[in-house]
């Protein structure tokens, strides 16, 4: 089966850098295609063996929606190629229980969906975790999560099916009838909150851009990054630890059902944004996932 993986990023050097280690290793690398959003030399140094694809970064108007046209589009063409085409921004990492599924191949092989979820968890850096300032994989060294609805992405597609907003864009008759295909066993790590050096980097690129001229750019979340990445810090630290097996049976009892029916904007399908009270600590199969 041919898989490919496609990402855009600006700066983001070390999720980038755990992005193609993770994806090259299930997929190879020469079927990983970054888009660098701006000419930075430094991607091709960091995943020297990708496809590094160079968009202007000129004009940052309409920045979400152009920038998902352009994935989509781009997405659309790897589907001539390709059989399955993985999309996640370059801090998300798909990673499949290895009691379930041997490969993404297998995964992929058992469902006739054409589009796949994944279910989310924020994976958080805190004061217990061993910090590292290196290109090792995240996941071996840190454990602590959080369940997100928010996160419980669309992340591939085997067909032209755009990618919107976190879900698919469909055609409105279609959308009651279009499967919500969110496998036991598929998870979407969200690296965010995973290294608190790399986030305060990229909060300041974050609300620099949103505060700046032109229409359409990112809003709250990304113009006051810094609050927002640290009220979300403090209160993980607080939240009371669950068993694993407990914490993933109520997540996928709660964002595995039917998907958010509002079908936002006439055809959106995707998964309830819900929050959990509780933290839950990562199996040893992830460290090597």
């Amino acid at each position: 089966m041919k898989i490919c993986a496609l990402t855009m990023v600006y700066r983001d050097y070390w999720a980038i850098s755990q992005w193609y280690t993770h994806y090259a290793r299930h997929l190879g690398p020469e079927n990983l295609f970054i888009i660098a959003h701006g000419q930075d030399d430094k991607f091709a140094e960091l995943c020297p063996k990708a496809n590094v694809i160079v968009a202007p970064r000129d004009d940052l108007t309409g920045f979400d929606q152009r920038r998902g046209q352009m994935l989509n589009a781009i997405q659309s063409e790897l589907g001539e190629i390709y059989e399955w085409v993985i999309r996640t921004d370059a801090d998300e990492l798909i990673c499949v229980d290895p009691a379930r599924f041997g490969s993404l191949a297998e995964m992929f092989g058992s469902t006739t969906a054409p589009a796949v979820f994944g279910l989310g968890l924020n994976l958080v850096e805190l004061e217990c975790d061993t910090i590292s300032e290196s290109a090792e994989p995240v996941l071996r060294t840190h454990a602590n999560a959080v369940f997100s609805g928010h996160y419980s992405k669309a992340f591939a597609v085997c067909d032209e099916t755009p990618l919107v907003r976190h879900g698919v864009k469909v055609s409105p008759p279609d959308a009651p009838k279009f499967p919500f295909e969110l496998p036991c066993g598929v998870y979407l790590v969200h690296l965010k909150f995973a290294n608190q050096t790399a986030l305060a980097e990229g909060n300041r690129h974050r609300m620099k851009m949103a505060s700046g001229p032109g229409k359409g750019l990112p809003g709250h979340a990304w113009r006051h990054a810094d609050k927002v990445a640290k009220k979300f810090l403090s209160e993980t630290a607080t939240k009371p630890i669950r068993d694993w097996d407990s914490a993933v049976n109520d997540a996928y009892g709660q964002i595995g059902r039917e998907p958010s029916a509002a079908f936002l904007g006439g055809g959106l399908i995707k998964a309830h944004s819900l929050t959990f009270p509780f933290r839950t600590i990562l199996p040893d199969w992830f460290k090597t996932a």
